[in-house]
């Protein structure tokens, strides 16, 4: 099962329909063709209080693979940074927190992604990646045109001393350090995307 995130919103794509019509809510699709997932996609997308989407197909890789022809794929990656004495490193973007992350610059890996977003965004260097962690998929539009962001995220160690700096430009207006037990803080104000990665480190 994939799922891809639509703002708060989610899109699963799932080769077992009876579990989750048995379990859950939303809307079911059974996949036919690409021409009318695309005119799913685009009817979902402008929902607001159906909140999530199941899209069943016996071959789900079949279907995966349809699914990112709708969309401009892009890479990204981006990390979970702990300092020594285990606090994260969280930002706020636009007013909500977020994790530190961009896309991939095209002689990059996703590793090399990671570590240049982060010190850029928030302005230190002295990182290392100490795990890989998981990849999310989240959806949003360039000039009308939909895209589909793939985001490798890794667990990092800063070893430095130096205080974090925002990165202004990409609408980064605070860096800060948060223990484990002050992350229902930064849940209440974050994406569901984020609370995947945190859930993935296992911080909640």
């Amino acid at each position: 099962m994939y799922k891809v995130f639509f703002n708060d919103r989610k899109v699963f794509l799932t080769d077992d329909f009876q579990k989750h019509f048995n379990v859950k809510y939303g809307l079911f699709y059974k996949y036919q063709n690409k021409g009318e997932l695309e005119e799913l996609l685009g009817f979902y997308r402008n929902l607001k209080k159906i909140d999530t989407l199941y899209i069943f197909h016996s071959d789900i890789e079949e279907l995966r693979n349809t699914f990112r022809t709708c969309y401009l794929n892009i890479n990204a990656a981006g990390g979970l940074v702990k300092n020594k004495e285990g606090r994260i490193l969280i930002i706020k973007r636009r007013n909500r927190w977020d994790l530190p992350k961009g896309k991939s610059a095209p002689e990059e890996n996703m590793q090399q992604t990671a570590i240049r977003e982060v010190s850029e965004e928030c302005g230190i260097s002295n990182i290392e990646i100490t795990k890989p962690l998981l990849s999310t998929y989240h959806t949003y539009a360039i000039n009308d045109r939909p895209v589909l962001k793939r985001t490798t995220w890794f667990e990092m160690l800063y070893t430095g001393s130096l205080d974090p700096v925002p990165q202004i430009k990409e609408h980064i207006t605070e860096v800060k350090w948060f223990d484990k037990s002050e992350l229902g803080e930064v849940i209440k104000n974050t994406y569901q995307l984020i609370v995947d990665v945190f859930r993935c480190a296992n911080l909640i």
